[in-house]
C-alpha cells in the first residue's frame, strides 16, 4: 500500500557529510509526521529526527548541532542533512512517516528499508 524508499547513504570520513533522502509513494491520503531513526549493531534503534507535517522538528541531543531533517509535502519526502558526521553516528538509518491511506481510517506507521550509514578513516 505504502512504500518508504531512503536513498543517499555511504560511507564518508570523520567530519564529513551526507543527506539523505526518503520519498513515500502508493496509497496516500495524508501524512502526518516523518522521521528519521538508526540502529547499529548490537544496539536499539533509536530517534534520530523527527518533523511534522507543520514543520516542527525534534532531534536526539547527539545529532543537535550537526543533523537536519526538512521535508518537501509536495512530493512526500524527508531529507536528513548530516554534518560533522562522526563514527558514532554509523548505523543503518530508517526512514518512519505516519501515513492515512483514506480519510476515515486511522493513521498507521510505515518503515523504509533502511540504508547504511558508515563514518571510517
Amino acid at each position: 500500500q505504502v512504500q518508504l524508499v531512503e536513498s543517499g547513504g555511504g560511507l564518508v570520513q570523520p567530519g564529513g557529510s551526507l543527506r539523505l533522502s526518503c520519498a513515500a509513494s502508493g496509497s496516500i491520503f495524508s501524512i502526518n509526521s516523518m522521521g528519521w531513526y538508526r540502529q547499529a549493531p548490537g544496539k536499539q534503534r533509536e530517534l534520530v529526527a523527527t518533523i511534522t507535517n507543520g514543520g516542527m522538528t525534534n532531534y536526539a541531543d547527539s545529532v543537535k548541532g550537526r543533523f537536519t531533517i526538512s521535508r518537501d509535502n509536495t512530493k512526500n519526502t524527508v531529507y536528513l542533512q548530516m554534518h560533522s558526521l562522526k563514527p558514532e553516528d554509523t548505523a543503518v538509518y530508517y526512514c518512519n512517516a505516519g501515513v492515512r491511506t483514506y480519510r476515515t481510517l486511522p493513521v498507521n506507521d510505515y518503515w523504509g528499508q533502511g540504508t547504511q550509514v558508515t563514518v571510517s578513516s
